[in-house]
């Protein structure tokens, strides 16, 4: 019974695309579809200092891995990653779309050019990334997408000035429920995950140690959560074991949105 349970969640022979692969969030779970069972490329941008360092964590624990450099908001280079992942390793049937930016600004003075960027890479991005991999998918009729979404999509942070990334997360929750409609008759799942406060570089910085006890206050379960806990989620999702689940927002905020 054990082996039959762990049977669900095993990726091995599973090739894997992972878009904003280079740090936080996406780095580690390359990392960690890699660890089960996945063939990663990982994707993020020619100045990615961490990309090279991702796909040789995966190799140092015995699994494949590729990188290519590109943008989110380039169809050509979704396109390209998509065509030398499936030369180089294998038919894709996983995709993580993590690529992403954030930053604040009041709404009533921010730039349209500030506006338009965070757009462009946090939704835009996400769409192109999705379109480019399931042009593969659907023809076989097989395949999961998995896509970064945030608690911030569903609610309004308290204190922060983000109306621009809220958007977007909100709208990387809706594409994800209604890309799982259009392809749910083709065999391809899409769901998102929406992480809550999570303790990635951007929040580990000596600068922002206030605000992370302000984050940790205001979470129920006491903490902010780590790189690793989002791991279970995403091989959830990838894996047989939701094989009935597609459009589905998993909420993985340590209770925060019930407050």
């Amino acid at each position: 019974m054990k082996e039959l349970v762990m049977d669900l969640f095993d990726l091995n022979n599973e090739i894997a695309l992972v878009t904003g692969a280079g740090s936080g969030i996406g780095q580690r779970l390359a990392i960690g579809l890699a660890e089960a069972g996945c063939a990663v490329a990982c994707f993020d941008l020619a100045t990615s200092a961490g990309l090279e360092q991702t796909a040789e964590e995966i190799r140092q624990r015995g699994g494949r891995a590729l990188t290519f450099k590109g943008d989110v908001t380039q169809a050509d280079d979704l396109a390209e990653a998509v065509r030398r992942t499936e030369v180089e390793l294998g038919a894709l049937s996983v995709a993580l779309n993590c690529a992403g930016i954030a930053n604040a600004a009041a709404a009533e003075e921010m730039p349209l050019a500030q506006w338009e960027r965070l757009m462009a890479i946090n939704l835009t991005g996400v769409f192109l990334s999705c379109q480019a991999q399931a042009r593969v998918m659907l023809p076989r009729r097989r395949g999961t997408i998995v896509n970064i979404a945030s608690m911030s999509g569903s609610i309004v942070n308290r204190g922060i000035l983000q109306a621009h990334y809220n958007s977007s997360k909100a709208g990387v929750i809706h594409l994800s429920k209604s890309l799982a409609m259009e392809w749910s008759d083709r065999g391809v799942r899409v769901n998102s995950i929406s992480p809550g406060y999570t303790l990635t570089p951007m929040n580990l910085r000596p600068e922002v140690a206030e605000q992370r006890k302000v984050f940790e206050r205001d979470t129920p379960l006491g903490r902010m959560a780590t790189v690793d806990e989002l791991v279970g989620p995403a091989v959830f999702l990838a894996s047989k074991a939701s094989s009935f689940c597609t459009g589905v927002d998993l909420v993985v905020d340590g209770g925060f949105v019930c407050w």
